[in-house]
């Protein structure tokens, strides 16, 4: 048996992104056309896997499946305002991939004069070291910027 004492900490991360396209057709993108700019490389469960974004409540959240019958459940819906154009998500990160870590997740769509802004926080507390930190905000940049941005502009 192997025991090891770890201090939590805390860490607060923001990102925004500026879009070429309006507010509405972002959100839309965020919420509903998840699989066309998902990175391949982000996928958990395979490459054949689906993610879907369930915000009634009680619902799946936010959720990778397998044809196989593989999941993960990256994300809980915590609070949904779609008038608002923003979600409230929380998340548990195993100690497999670094944690224990809870992320606490916004995302928000602001409209500008030519266009739109992304907003992401990440507050997450649990055992995060530097590499872990490193890591997740070139995740988050990488994932929004290349994906989510680059589909938007290119559909619009």
């Amino acid at each position: 048996m192997t025991i090891s004492i770890e201090p939590a900490v805390c860490h607060r991360y923001e990102l925004q992104i500026k879009i070429e396209a309006d507010r509405e057709q972002v959100w839309k993108a965020l919420m509903e056309d998840i699989n066309c700019w998902l990175l391949t490389d982000f996928y958990a469960v395979g490459n054949d896997s689906v993610i879907e974004l369930d915000t009634k409540p009680g619902g799946r959240g936010l959720l990778e499946s397998s044809p196989g019958g593989s999941w993960l459940l990256w994300y809980a819906v915590q609070m949904f305002l779609p008038d608002q154009l923003a979600i409230y998500l929380v998340g548990h990160i195993a100690p497999a991939w670094g944690g224990p870590t809870v992320s606490s997740l916004k995302m928000m769509v602001e409209e500008t004069a030519n266009g739109s802004i992304f907003h992401l926080t990440d507050a997450r507390h649990g055992r995060i070291n530097e590499t872990a930190l490193q890591s997740y905000q070139d995740g988050w940049a990488r994932l929004f910027n290349d994906g989510l941005k680059k589909y938007v502009e290119q559909s619009s």
